[in-house]
């Protein structure tokens, strides 16, 4: 007889229950919430505050759906966005610049499936809405600031090995080194090529003493070039993870784009600020020497004119006076490890703490220690231009621990922070395609998707059931099933699914399908060959997975090729293609022949099987 053992329904049994818990978060949703949060981590949200958010909240007639509190975080769910809208302008009244009030969505599942960790899959773009960003890296800038990164080596080289040039200046792609006289010149031409393999060093005969053009080697702009690249993508992501966007897309298009989707964000304004804006961090000091006081006013003499020889000349961003800095950068952002916004104990004004690493915290001492009293200039380089952010008196040497004052608010601190914490951008980016795609076009996509998954099941069962009977109404049984275990496994993995991957569901589907229709057919011409039902049974799902097997395993083989190889879209589509080929074997095999031996297991004799042509069957048989 066909019969299971005990542990293999317990297996089914435990998947089946596990699937649809974790499945279940999905038939709920998400609902419009609005989060306060602290803006640091000392700044606590407490069992006080709700109670008190709340009884201001129905004072102003708005009456939260439900409350959570967890991890410092408390979040206020409403009934839909208008009602969330009006709440947000109700906290932000109440609470003080220690907190933030941003809106968010939060599933709407019940406290018993969240307690599990039971969570609806992440929807991506084309579902849930949110913006889609096409940025270009300017390739030209970051070749740029790779000439000018040599330039500074070069100079603290040469300075350091007490070998003395009497000019050091970039033209172009080449940094021209002068000498006054050539054993000098050979000396650094000899160092050069010892300890910088990336540069490409000639030497130039003149009448002063001759002089050393250095260019960077091809391979090593190209490489520097990637790295930009990847450095820049790198930064949008801890920029976006600051947003606290779940499950975003950051990746490479093409040699020299990035593509950024940010699904369910709320507030496109806040996201294309923080992404478009490039807060390269410069630190240089101020040229003193063309100085003619101390005040803000201290270099108004060259409004109208042009920077003197070995400065330059940028505008304060707060009252636009001139001001001239040096044009060696003594540290840039990417020597920034941490910054954080915070208040100054005395003065109750913003201000933000920066961090160095060993290296930038070494420049920055060896810079203060030699300037004491002198200015130093905090530049912000932007794809709009550079400006001077502030540029305070150093008052005493500090290195790798340092804070920027002098700001108006606390959002204007956060802000710096944020972009500084998250990192320098290799090179400027301009964004040159923004799209958003609003909530009512991501519902009416999931719907339709629904409407084509339900459709297609619902054909596929009539089918089945008219064509194969009771073994057609098995078959269906267990493609259900695999419905549920695939989508509580895409849950389970918090997962994304996209429009793509609604598109890979309903192909699994068909093709999960397919491997009942082989285990059927089979039996069938066990049947025809003079077989009994029981014998037909076995040998009939015994001798279809090897084709089953064969015929899945060569889909998974292009299932991973595309996940691979594949980015964007095709990327979301593997992923539900090869896990619902894994569920799909799982289903067909086990949890049908489960079912069949339920029904017709534990008959001692079987004079027929309901699957077509059951009255030619049965005359078989008999």
């Amino acid at each position: 007889m066909n019969k299971y053992p005990l542990w293999k329904y317990a297996i089914i049994v435990v998947a089946l229950v596990v699937s649809f818990i974790y499945a279940a978060p999905n038939l709920f949703g998400e609902v419009p919430a609005v989060q306060v949060s602290g803006v640091r981590t000392a700044v606590k949200v407490d069992e006080a505050m709700r109670t008190g958010l709340v009884q201001d909240l129905k004072a102003a007639g708005i009456t939260p759906t439900g409350t959570d509190l967890e991890n410092d975080t408390l979040r206020l769910r409403f009934a839909d966005t208008d009602t969330q809208l009006k709440a947000r302008d109700v906290v932000q009244s109440k609470v003080d610049r220690n907190y933030v009030v941003a809106l968010n969505l939060v599933p709407n599942s019940p406290r018993w499936l969240q307690a599990l960790g039971a969570k609806p899959m992440y929807l991506g773009l084309d579902l849930r809405g949110g913006v889609h960003f096409l940025l270009q890296v300017d390739m030209k800038t970051a070749a740029t600031k790779a000439v000018e990164r040599y330039a500074g080596d070069i100079r603290t080289l040469l300075r350091d090995k007490k070998v003395y040039y009497s000019g050091l200046s970039r033209e172009g792609d080449r940094i021209e080194v002068r000498f006054h006289e050539p054993a000098q010149r050979a000396a650094a031409s000899k160092l050069l090529a010892d300890q910088m393999a990336d540069l490409v060093v000639r030497e130039s005969d003149s009448p002063d003493g001759g002089m050393l053009v250095a260019t960077i080697k091809p391979e090593v702009v190209k490489a520097n070039q990637d790295a930009a690249l990847q450095q820049n993508i790198q930064t949008l992501r801890n920029r976006v993870n600051e947003l606290g966007v779940a499950e975003p897309i950051v990746q490479q298009q093409g040699l020299d784009r990035i593509v950024v989707q940010l699904a369910g964000v709320q507030d496109p304004t806040r996201a294309k600020e923080i992404i478009g804006r490039t807060a390269t961090l410069e630190i240089r000091l101020v040229a003193e020497d063309y100085a003619s006081g101390r005040g803000e006013d201290a270099f108004a003499q060259y409004k109208d004119q042009p920077a003197p020889v070995g400065a330059e000349k940028f505008y304060d961003q707060r009252n636009g006076a001139p001001v001239l800095v040096r044009r060696s950068v003594v540290i840039t952002g990417d020597r920034i490890t941490n910054a954080q916004a915070n208040f100054d104990q005395q003065s109750g004004g913003p201000v933000v703490n920066v961090k160095l690493d060993g290296a930038g915290g070494r420049l920055m001492r060896q810079a203060t220690r030699e300037n004491v009293g002198k200015r130093m200039a905090i530049m912000l380089v932007e794809k709009t231009g550079t400006v001077v952010a502030m540029w305070p008196n150093i008052q005493e040497e500090f290195g790798a621990d340092f804070r920027i004052t002098g700001l108006t608010d606390i959002n204007e601190a956060k802000n710096l922070a944020l972009l500084l914490r998250a990192g320098a951008l290799a090179a400027n980016m301009d964004i040159i395609e923004e799209r958003t795609v609003g909530p009512s076009l991501g519902k009416e996509n999931i719907k339709k998707g629904y409407d084509a998954v339900l459709y297609g099941f619902a054909a596929i069962a009539a089918f089945m059931v008219i064509y194969y009977m009771v073994f057609g109404l098995i078959s269906v049984t267990a493609l259900a099933c695999n419905l549920l275990f695939l989508v509580g496994l895409l849950s389970l993995m918090q997962a994304t699914l996209t429009l793509p991957g609604i598109a890979a569901v309903a192909l699994t589907l068909g093709m999960a399908i397919d491997s009942n229709v082989l285990i059927n057919e089979r039996v069938r011409e066990e049947l025809r060959s003079g077989m009994t039902p029981q014998m037909a049974i076995q040998a009939g799902y015994e001798r279809a997975f090897g084709t089953i097997l064969d015929s899945n395993v060569t889909t998974l083989i292009v299932g991973i090729m595309l996940l691979a190889f594949g980015s964007g879209p095709v990327r979301g589509f593997a992923v539900v293609h090869c896990l619902g080929i894994l569920t799909s074997i799982f289903s067909a095999v086990v949890v049908s022949r489960g079912i069949v031996n339920l029904i017709y297991g534990g008959r001692k004799r079987v004079q027929s099987l309901s699957i077509g042509n059951t009255t030619w069957h049965r005359a078989k048989a008999a």
